[in-house]
């Protein structure tokens, strides 16, 4: 392919990828959500890819990249980096294929995922933690190639990826009895968008393909905006299946024919939609996974009326995270408030703040006393969650009417991480 010819995932190759695919896989359901359709006023179908064999759509490219290489790059293994479902498809992969494979994963990787890549994997595949980001770990595994002779395994930024990506457009589209009028699709990389935007595009031109990121990584809109692949400076892995520091230049290409819109949703948001799905829905997923039902509350006006399907990516979520994912969530919804309090140091004090500064719905979740730093004042941490956000303003008028001073922690990021994170 010359540079003037950009690639482009023709049909025929994801009709070929959805073959290929068809010697592990099964397609995932999708599947009506009666709680999101009337808190909209749409049909909002679940494309649920938390259901896959790896419980993440990672499979579908991982393996159709893998099929496609050569004899002598099997005998020489391969090599992929992965916060983890990408990995999760590869280990698969060489599992069901006798292939040796070496995994880079970052550092800050939970466990869950970690252990989910050596399970599939078995004997077939070496798990390596490097790096505190997909970057770093992306980086390394790229050396080992080079020093090795092996075969890298991108995550999204290959054709036979994309293209295996692709089928879930296919199922979608093959699975669906009425013509959709937006899909919501997310994006670390652009792999999955490139994909199924393409696909769309060639089948159903009239709908509407939209990307979701997370606030902290939104490399692709950041690609958009400034009209090529750039580097963000910092990103927050909290979204660890779509922490990406940077696009793919391959994907950038295909996302700008292909999508419609990118919505960019604030991670408290996203942690919001995660016990949401589990409290209505009793679907759990992965914060990658809440993305692109995050998306329709930011598109509520424009789907009315419509038939919209959301890409749940996976489902590949530690337990230990949910105690995070609930105050995030807290935060994000203005019903978990910190300060630091200076108490007078006499009797009575703190049954003055909890009788006359409380109100009837607040609870103190969080206090930490400190010893009195002079002789009238002593600072405490104090953490108050509300039963409604519209609570704050009387809490803060009846701490002022007390005389009780005090500042405020969640407007400052730097402080508050560094006494509460």
């Amino acid at each position: 392919m010359s540079d003037k010819q950009k690639y482009f995932p023709l049909l025929s190759d994801v009709m070929y990828a959805e073959h290929t695919l068809g010697e592990i896989l099964t397609p995932t359901p999708l599947m009506s959500s009666r709680s999101l359709s009337q808190r909209y006023g749409v049909d909002v179908w679940l494309k649920r890819e938390d259901l896959q064999i790896v419980r993440s759509y990672k499979i579908r490219g991982a393996y159709n990249k893998i099929r496609s290489l050569s004899a002598e790059q099997i005998e020489r293994g391969i090599v992929c980096a992965s916060a983890g479902n990408h990995a999760q498809g590869v280990a698969l992969s060489c599992n069901k294929l006798g292939i040796k494979g070496t995994i880079f994963m970052p550092v800050t990787t939970p466990k869950q995922k970690i252990n989910q890549v050596r399970m599939f994997g078995g004997e077939a595949v070496e798990v390596v933690l490097v790096g505190d980001t997909f970057d770093q770990s992306n980086a390394a595994a790229e050396q080992c190639c080079k020093d090795e002779g092996k075969t890298f395994i991108p995550p999204f930024n290959d054709p036979k990826v994309i293209e295996g990506q692709g089928t879930v457009g296919l199922e979608i589209l093959q699975q669906s009895s009425s013509t959709i009028d937006y899909v919501f699709v997310p994006i670390g990389g652009g792999g999955l968008a490139s994909g199924i935007g393409s696909v769309f595009k060639q089948m159903s031109p009239q709908t509407k393909v939209i990307g979701v990121e997370p606030a902290g990584a939104a490399c692709m809109k950041r690609a958009f905006e400034c009209g090529e692949v750039t580097s963000l400076d910092h990103i927050d892995k909290f979204v660890d299946g779509a922490a990406v520091q940077r696009a793919g230049d391959i994907t950038f290409e295909v996302c700008r024919e292909v999508l419609d819109d990118i919505v960019v949703v604030p991670e408290g948001k996203i942690c919001t939609t995660i016990l949401e799905l589990y409290n209505f829905d009793a679907i759990v997923v992965e914060p990658a996974g809440a993305l692109s039902i995050s998306a329709l509350e930011y598109y509520k006006e424009q789907i009315k009326g419509k038939n919209v399907v959301c890409v749940v990516s996976g489902s590949n979520n530690d337990i230990v995270r949910m105690e995070d994912i609930k105050e995030r969530s807290l935060l994000y919804e203005g019903l978990k408030h910190y300060f630091i309090v200076r108490f007078p140091q006499r009797a009575g004090a703190l049954q003055n703040f909890v009788t006359n500064v409380l109100g009837p719905h607040d609870d103190i979740t969080y206090f930490e006393y400190k010893k009195k730093t002079n002789r009238e004042n002593g600072p405490v941490l104090v953490g108050i969650e509300l039963q409604n956000p519209n609570d704050f303003a009387a809490l803060i008028e009846r701490m002022q009417q007390n005389n009780f001073e005090y500042q405020y922690l969640n407007d400052k990021p730097s402080l508050f991480e560094f006494l509460i994170g």
